[in-house]
């Protein structure tokens, strides 16, 4: 064992007498080879780097990542935990909103890493800055932004979180969705929600708000595509953005699961249509899913509509208490922005800390943190 552990460090990069990198190697040296070549590597500069670091797994990454995580969940509570350690490195193993959220939670020394440069989010992409500064511009000419709350879904960039800051807006989370518009609605009389136009349909549907009194923003056409009688008659404004991941699961797919396998239970994630949330069993945040889970009784089957590496992740965990999980759409539904991380970005991140080099440092603007902190901050004042 010992002489496996001393081939492992040796073959870390050493750093030389300056505290640069030696014969340190490009992310490309490290994606030619195999992944699971890089397992040895990955424990080895992890035990190099110790507390220095904290590596962060979010719920939809590989297994061969995420059994490498320190903590596994959703984005902002993986970002709170890692803003309560004394760890000088995070690695957060997501996609870029979070790693962003993570450097704006972070405390002062706090760096964060983000494996992969390219592992975005096609739904934060969806709402750019400039698009929806030039759709608030739109809003106000027509004397629409007199008691409008913005309110943005943690999947977004900093920038529109610090947009809603500095408008007297907030952040939320899937789980804390309905608490939020509750929050924006006893500050304000209409909501401009950003950037998944379900999640904001689901929430504003279940508190009674009907489907008529929620435009979507289309960001693409003139004034959003609607009228300004249908704006000035709408209670909340929707983005026009979504989960490629969760917008593919259709009504029929429930239909067609309950066919086959009657007396199953279908609980899917608010961000997929409402026609299928209306047709689920129950619907909640991936941890509140993976929650419903584990409290069902032995013999218990779900259809889950969510991210595929989750569903099976749950699907073998589960299997020895007689519970099956099956995916609610069996073509796969898997996010393919996550999955960019692999052991070998994760394995390059880690040893280029050892040689002494910092790579995919996310950092936020100040003036940018400054406000999307306190959008964050107010969501806690959301019970």
């Amino acid at each position: 064992m010992n002489q496996l552990l001393d081939e492992e460090t040796a073959a870390l990069p050493q750093a030389d007498s300056s505290g640069g990198p030696q014969n340190a190697c490009s992310l490309d040296d490290y994606l030619a080879l195999p992944d699971h070549s890089m397992d040895g590597r990955i424990k080895a500069a992890r035990r190099k780097l110790g507390s220095t670091t904290i590596l962060l797994g979010h719920h939809y990454q590989r297994d061969e990542v995420i059994r490498y995580a320190d903590f596994t969940g959703d984005s902002y509570k993986l970002s709170k935990i890692a803003s309560e350690t004394g760890a000088k490195y995070i690695v957060f193993c997501g996609v870029h909103f979070m790693a962003e959220s993570a450097d704006v939670l972070g405390h002062d020394g706090q760096q964060v890493i983000l494996p992969d440069l390219n592992a975005g989010c096609s739904m934060a992409d969806m709402a750019e800055i400039s698009q929806v500064e030039a759709c608030w511009e739109a809003l106000e000419r027509i004397g629409l932004t007199a008691g409008l709350i913005p309110l943005t879904y943690m999947n977004s960039t900093a920038a529109i979180k610090a947009f809603c800051g500095e408008r007297g807006g907030l952040v939320c989370t899937s789980s804390n969705a309905p608490a939020a518009f509750q929050w924006a609605f006893a500050h304000g009389k209409r909501l401009l929600f950003l950037p998944d136009q379900h999640l904001g349909r689901n929430t504003g549907y279940a508190m009674g708000i009907p489907l008529d009194q929620m435009a979507v923003w289309d960001p693409w056409a003139i004034q959003g595509g609607q009228s300004q009688a249908a704006l000035a008659q709408s209670r909340v404004v929707l983005w026009k953005g979504h989960c490629a991941v969760h917008q593919r699961f259709l009504p029929g797919h429930v239909d067609q699961v309950r066919a086959k396998y009657p007396g199953i239970q279908v609980i899917v994630h608010p961000e997929c249509r409402w026609e299928v949330c209306q047709k689920a069993d129950a619907l909640g945040s991936t941890e509140r899913l993976i929650q419903i889970v584990e409290q069902a009784p032995t013999g218990a089957m779900f259809a889950i509509g969510t991210e595929l590496h989750l569903v099976n992740r749950l699907a073998r965990r589960f299997a020895d208490q007689g519970k099956r999980i099956i995916t609610l759409d069996d073509t796969g539904c898997l996010c393919t922005t996550m999955y960019r991380i692999s052991p070998n970005h994760l394995a390059w991140a880690l040893e280029s800390l050892v040689a002494g080099r910092v790579v995919n440092r996310i950092q936020v603007r100040p003036s940018v943190k400054h406000w999307a902190r306190v959008a964050l901050d107010r969501m806690l004042e959301v019970k």
